[in-house]
């Protein structure tokens, strides 16, 4: 899989997986700490345009749970998510439940980060229980949305380097 600078890549390997990754110009250790210490993702994990995030839990350790909740301030819009983490392995993965309410069923997500020459590909693997599950998500526009937070990611890097 490529995985260029300042791109982000979405395959499905297989009929419930949806892998998605993005190499950033940051050591492993940052980009750890980014992704996982809640004074951080709220800088840049927003989804589109016009979102924020006013919760962002964070209880990193297996057993651990985690939440966050975005709210847009111009419709009112409010959208929650939370899970739990099964495996802690810092700074190179963790793994994770999310569920978004009842009417969407949980995923067990694979979040790895693998660093060569100061750039870190982060790699996430989400596992849904079935294809229409899998097919549903990727029709929400989850891409787009993924590729603006990490957008929003690697400019927050560079402004904590």
């Amino acid at each position: 899989m490529a995985n260029d600078l300042g791109t982000t890549h979405y395959t499905t390997p297989s009929d419930t997986e949806v892998v998605m990754a993005r190499t950033v110009g940051a050591p492993r250790p940052l980009v750890w700490d980014v992704w996982t210490n809640p004074e951080h993702v709220p800088h840049w994990l927003t989804g589109p345009d016009g979102w924020l995030m006013p919760v962002c839990e964070i209880d990193l350790r297996p057993g651990g749970s985690w939440r966050y909740v975005w709210h847009n301030p111009e419709t009112g819009g409010e959208l929650e998510v939370h899970g739990a983490y099964r495996e802690v392995s810092p700074p190179e993965r963790f793994v994770t439940t999310e569920s978004w309410g009842p009417e969407w069923p949980e995923t067990v997500n694979v979040y790895e980060f693998a660093e060569q020459h100061g750039t870190t590909a982060i790699t996430i693997t989400a596992h849904y229980p079935t294809k229409a599950a899998r097919d549903a998500a990727i029709a929400t526009g989850m891409a787009d949305g993924m590729a603006m937070s990490y957008n929003r990611l690697a400019d927050y890097l560079k402004e904590l380097r």
